[in-house]
């Protein structure tokens, strides 16, 4: 444990004082100490602390906290005991509202740096963009998830305060940032829906009374791999997934008769069967044990049906307000033509519905279709057609010459965390529509893809963050972009 004297640079375990200035995009507090900038976890803008060195690459130092010394003024004691080192949460000890701010800064962030491409304009950045809007956050921003994927794990993480010697065979949680082979054995999950949290502590007792093998990820040996719950906020549903190695009726038998007796409120269980190395909560087949094999829920008064591998707004009332934000973006006045693109179980497509003359959704994942038709004939929907395949060999369909398929008045893009295919957006400007909302869950791609249509004729007009993620560095945030230049015919960056 040394200090660091003037003459010579940082080095590991080396003491140093730090100052917080703000949070970034990967869950942690920025910095800096004197000449260098500082990353560590757990900080707020105001703190100042005693850091410990982990590593430094030039100017930039990776540091553990050592000792508050001053605490900021949005500081606030974290709600869950885990908060410290669970990768579930990352802000947790940062007020509410600060939250907010910091993400409308980082929204601003990956607007500053998005580049325009091609031409005249290459390299240059992208501007005359309105005001990031202020985000618009939870009305109750604690037990808020209505889906959790939790991992049973052989290799359990052991923090500071444990005594040596305590046994790390079995965990069952998430994993700490940056230890993936190891699992934090979570005794509680502030921001997972009321209920979750004893089901999750029932699963953790069942599996050590039946002596149920925990998976290692390393040897991919074990039984119990991982606990995914969902709930229907608004039906009060509840499914348990229990992703497993094998079958094994004779040992998995008892421990769902377990969890049900336990847990009556469960509407329905599920086992999947994952044989491969993956470390994923999907497998090779699926056996439903208890109730229908799936739930229900209900979104802006339509009704959605959500099986084991369905995807669906993981917080229910701010998809809600999400959705409210697309619609009132898309500007429908009742006889449009929509293209839903990524249209994943159809949510959005279903939700404008009823104010457009048809949508066109389109999607690659073929369960995400199938739901999605489902759910548009439980809720006698019929102006929406879902076209299931790559959404780029989609659009070339769409804009070739003699296409049967009608030109959207507005397009609705809500992409992978990736970002747009860069083929797709040439497509979306030779469709040439009014007007495109682009929504993006990464908002630092998302503004490079919104670079390319602003080189290509569009205008951003409104910048709207919607937080579905308290406690994390993630925002979704809706794009509106109105055409004002006839398309250029731009290149295809992969024609040649």
């Amino acid at each position: 444990m040394s200090t660091t004297g003037p003459e010579r640079k940082p080095r590991r375990d080396d003491l140093l004082e730090a100052e917080i200035v703000a949070l970034d995009r990967r869950g942690q507090s920025v910095g800096t100490s004197g000449e260098y900038a500082v990353r560590l976890r757990g900080g707020v803008p105001g703190d100042r602390w005693r850091i410990r060195v982990r590593k430094r690459r030039g100017q930039r130092i990776d540091a553990d906290r050592s000792e508050l010394l001053e605490a900021g003024a949005t500081r606030v004691e974290p709600r869950c005991a885990h908060a410290g080192s669970c990768g579930g949460c990352s802000f947790q000890q940062v007020a509410y509202p600060a939250q907010l701010e910091a993400k409308r800064a980082l929204v601003r962030e990956a607007f500053a740096g998005a580049e325009l491409p091609g031409g005249e304009l290459a390299g240059g950045a992208l501007t005359d963009l309105p005001d990031v809007e202020p985000v618009l956050g939870c009305a109750e921003p604690w037990a808020y998830r209505n889906k959790m994927e939790f991992s049973f794990g052989s290799r359990r993480w052991i923090t500071e305060d444990e005594p040596e010697g305590v046994d790390a065979s079995f965990g069952l949680g998430l994993h700490p940032p940056g230890f993936f082979s190891k699992v934090i054995d979570l005794q509680e999950c502030s921001i997972l829906f009321p209920g979750g949290e004893a089901i999750l502590r029932s699963a953790r007792e069942l599996a050590l009374e039946q002596e149920l093998p925990p998976w290692d990820v390393r040897e991919h040996t074990g039984f119990l791999r991982h606990l995914v719950v969902r709930h229907g906020a608004h039906t009060n549903e509840i499914m348990v997934n229990v992703v497993t190695s094998a079958e094994d009726p004779e040992r998995f038998g008892p421990y769902a008769t377990g969890l049900l007796a336990r847990h009556p409120e469960i509407t329905t269980l599920v086992q999947t069967i994952h044989s491969g190395v993956a470390s994923v909560s999907y497998g090779e087949r699926e056996l439903t044990h208890h109730g229908p094999g799936h739930i229900e829920e209900e979104l802006l008064g339509l009704r959605f049906r959500i099986s084991a591998r369905s995807f669906f707004q993981t917080n229910t009332a701010q998809a809600e307000r999400l959705f409210e934000v697309v619609r009132e973006e898309a500007a429908l006045t009742g006889g449009e033509v929509v293209y839903d693109l990524y249209s994943g179980a159809g949510t959005i497509a279903l939700v404008l519905a009823s104010a457009v003359g048809e949508v066109l959704a389109f999607e690659q994942v073929p369960e995400a279709v199938a739901d999605a038709r489902r759910n548009a004939e439980r809720n006698g929907v019929e102006n929406v057609r879902f076209f299931e395949g790559d959404v780029l060999a989609e659009l070339d369909a769409a804009v070739a010459e003699g296409s049967d398929l009608p030109r959207p008045d507005v397009c609705i893009v809500d992409p992978p965390r990736a970002g747009l295919h860069p083929k797709v957006p040439p497509k979306l400007l030779a469709l040439a529509p009014e007007r495109l909302v682009y929504v993006s869950c990464n908002v630092h791609n998302g503004a490079q893809d919104i670079a390319k249509l602003v080189a290509g004729g569009y205008r951003v007009t409104r910048i709207r963050p919607v937080d579905l993620f308290p406690h994390t560095p993630h925002v979704e945030c809706v794009v509106t972009l109105e055409r004002v230049a006839a398309p250029e015919a731009p290149e295809d960056p992969a024609a040649d």
